[in-house]
């Protein structure tokens, strides 16, 4: 059971008085206080390490442009506005710390002395906010090119391409745009280790297939040993956060897809539940159970192309042949359902696209102990083998304490011993309802991480086969007047009628104000979307909490020490796009 919210707002008011500026209601129920910028580090040190049942893991960082904010009653007045949201694993609770900023450059102090995952995300408020923090040694972009001009999320910033000048690349800029991209090793701290011996530095990426995506690693190596690491991400960045506030709140799901596009409608769920918690919709118990066995069954697929690329970055050729054979029979699924695979966009504000067609059933219901008898013939092929044993065991381990403190949320954090699943935790679309185990390793190592994903197809399967045999009747979508788009029952009766349908699908529903994140357990750790409704048709502030954001800030954390080679395989067992991290 989550903890009430009353308390630990009261007790920081308490214990800090005026500093605390305001209690703001949302629709989520998260507690959410207004603090002084001065105060904010203290708050958030005695949130950490000194209130009981404290708040141990920084879940996200980001900020609001308020200038053109018109829904703000009983808020501070400010600018621009810094959130910091704080998970509290004992409390099974939430609290988010707000602080108002003015002027065209504000600037924060920084709290990458509480939290080391705070380093990129105070990068990415930079990046995209412009807002300093004081106290670190550098603030660069991570996300746009290091030439870029401009602070994107913010509203003065254009939304389009045709909002802005015809893009142009003579000479003289692309030289600039090269040079600004060069590696200067003693920019990131990186140094010979004496006046005899020089240290090598090698760029992993960002074309190398190891990485799983255009990402870039530039290594520091004594001989094969890597000293360091130092990620490079932005690659793949589509603004994604930016479209989501340009889109109507309709318009936006197909763009939902692209975030961790092995994930399907799994990253559909995590929207319209916000959206769905902004309006006040409760969605049929049938709608509830489509999402569930739908999101199962793309963590299983998701989970299969990571089980056979792992083994072959591991030096095994036959299982990504194998496994991706058996996805095609689960995207089989989806298409007959969905009638799209990869991207079917198909989750809707209030329920599904349509119903599930005939012939459903006995599709799945063939599935089901067909992948079981796969996965039993994969674990002598794989999780057995003795190289493939011999390449993870032992390599690219952490404690529970670090993922914490990193923010490391899914198979990563059960992996090392913690016993969290937000399908268990903090149950959503009707996940209480169902049987299943969560499966937990201890030693928090690739191989750790890797036996966590297998035996998840395997609750996967229990789940969908319990959607089977227990799906209810009843409607695929709510009868709520903002239900989008709304059911057709008497579109063609009345004009009245014909012309709300008109205006919920061509401008989108008309969002009362108000705030909400919702965190789902994705394929790869917590997805979760903050948005803010200014009582428009679309997002005022789109922000996504992604997984694998927070993962790759280990990366120099578990490969320090360690070969070359074990750094691909570290990779490989964290089990990301950079979709997923870049946005």
């Amino acid at each position: 059971m989550m903890e009430s919210p009353g308390g630990i707002a009261c007790e920081l008011k308490e214990r800090f008085g005026s500093a605390v500026l305001a209690e703001q209601p949302v629709r989520d129920e998260i507690p959410t206080l207004w603090v002084q910028s001065d105060e904010v580090h203290s708050v958030l040190k005695y949130l950490k390490s000194q209130t009981s049942k404290p708040y141990r893991m920084l879940f996200d960082l980001t900020a609001i442009d308020e200038r053109l904010r018109t829904h703000r009653q009983g808020q501070p007045p400010c600018d621009f506005s810094l959130v910091y949201h704080l998970l509290s694993f004992d409390r099974n609770g939430d609290i988010r710390i707000k602080t108002p900023l003015q002027a065209q450059t504000p600037s924060m102090a920084t709290i990458t002395d509480l939290w080391p995952s705070a380093d990129w995300y105070e990068r990415e408020v930079w990046d995209m906010f412009g807002i300093g923090f004081e106290g670190r040694t550098s603030l660069r972009r991570i996300l746009m090119p290091p030439d870029w001009e401009g602070h994107p999320l913010r509203k003065d910033h254009p939304a389009r391409a045709t909002d802005m000048e015809p893009f142009s690349l003579p000479p003289d800029r692309q030289e600039r745009a090269e040079e600004a991209l060069r590696f200067h090793p003693e920019q990131w701290g990186l140094t010979s280790c004496g006046e005899d011996t020089d240290m090598m530095f090698l760029n992993l990426g960002p074309q190398h297939p190891g990485t799983h995506g255009v990402f870039r690693l530039m290594l520091q190596l004594d001989g094969e040993e890597i000293v360091n690491v130092v990620p490079e991400i932005g690659f793949h960045h589509r603004g994604a956060e930016k479209m989501g506030e340009r889109q109507t709140w309709h318009t936006y799901i197909p763009y939902t897809d692209r975030i961790d596009y092995l994930g399907g409608v799994t990253n559909n769920l995590p929207y319209v539940l916000a959206v769905e918690k902004l309006a006040g919709i409760e969605v049929p118990d049938r709608v509830k159970v489509i999402r569930v066995m739908m999101v199962e069954l793309f963590r299983i697929a998701s989970h299969l192309v990571w089980y056979g690329t792992f083994a072959q970055d591991l030096g095994m050729l036959s299982p990504v042949f194998y496994t991706f054979n058996d996805r095609e029979r689960i995207l089989d699924i989806v298409k007959a359902v969905m009638g799209g695979r990869m991207h079917p966009m198909w989750f809707r504000i209030g329920g599904v696209a349509q119903d599930l067609p005939e012939g459903w059933e006995k599709m799945v219901r063939a599935f089901l102990p067909y992948m079981l008898r796969r996965l039993k013939e994969y674990d002598g092929m794989v999780m057995r083998n003795r190289i493939f044993k011999a390449r993870s065991m032992g390599i690219g381990g952490y404690t529970v304490e670090e993922a914490i403190e990193w923010g490391v949320t899914g198979p990563g954090l059960r992996a090392c011993g913690f016993e969290w699943d937000f399908r268990k935790k903090r149950p959503y679309s009707g996940y209480e309802q169902f049987d299943f185990e969560v499966p937990v390793e201890r030693n928090g190592d690739c191989y750790a991480r890797s036996k966590v994903r297998v035996e998840e197809m395997r609750q996967s399967l229990r789940i969908i086969e319990q959607c089977v045999n227990n799906m209810p009747p009843g409607a695929h979508k709510a009868l709520h007047p903002l239900t989008t788009p709304p059911l057709k029952e008497k579109t063609m009766r009345d004009i009245e009628t014909l012309i709300t349908h008109f205006l919920g699908v061509g401008w989108g529903p008309v969002i009362p104000p108000g705030e909400a994140a919702v965190g789902v357990e994705a394929t790869k750790g917590c997805n979760s979307y903050y948005l803010i409704s200014d009582g428009g048709t679309q997002s005022y502030r789109t922000r996504i909490r992604t997984p694998s954001f927070a993962h790759l800030q280990m990366i120099p954390l578990m490969s320090r020490g360690l070969m070359v080679a074990d750094l691909l395989a570290i990779l490989g067992s964290i089990d990301f796009v950079m979709a997923d991290v870049d946005r």
